[in-house]
């Protein structure tokens, strides 16, 4: 026969053992009850919210080409493409490089062998004909 003491500290231990249970049991099911209050099955969503979850590849995208300093620069956007092509070569070459290869003025105006100040505003005054050409002014 145990001693009283030794079943007191067996009784007051398995008292512990039976709280810790049941709090973690509670914290459970409230966690599972807070998270299914915000989920949502794939079965209950619309077909716009389905589209927003799923990602479409692009590897055979039309792509249009330029060479500019050994490297090509795709375009995927067939207005822009074109309006760039109208461009005469020195001047798309300013705007790839600063916009693509994100030149400043001084590292254009090296590669290019002109004045910062000229590669500036040829970038600004393409800027504006490529914006007239796109009819976004």
């Amino acid at each position: 026969m145990k001693p009283e003491y030794e079943e007191h500290i067996q009784h007051t231990f398995d008292s512990f053992c039976k709280a810790v249970i049941k709090r973690t049991a509670r914290e459970c099911y409230s966690a599972i009850k807070k998270r299914s209050a915000r989920e949502i099955t794939f079965s209950n969503m619309s077909a716009r919210e389905l589209a927003n979850l799923s990602v479409m590849d692009e590897y055979f995208k039309k792509s249009f080409t330029f060479g500019v300093l050994g490297e090509d620069v795709g375009v995927s956007n067939a207005e822009l493409a074109e309006a760039l092509n109208v461009l005469p070569a020195d001047k798309r070459d300013i705007i790839l490089m600063s916009f693509f290869f994100d030149m400043s003025d001084r590292e254009i105006a090296e590669c290019m062998k002109m004045a910062r100040r000229t590669v500036a505003y040829q970038r600004t005054s393409t800027l504006r004909k490529l914006k007239k050409l796109l009819g976004e002014e």
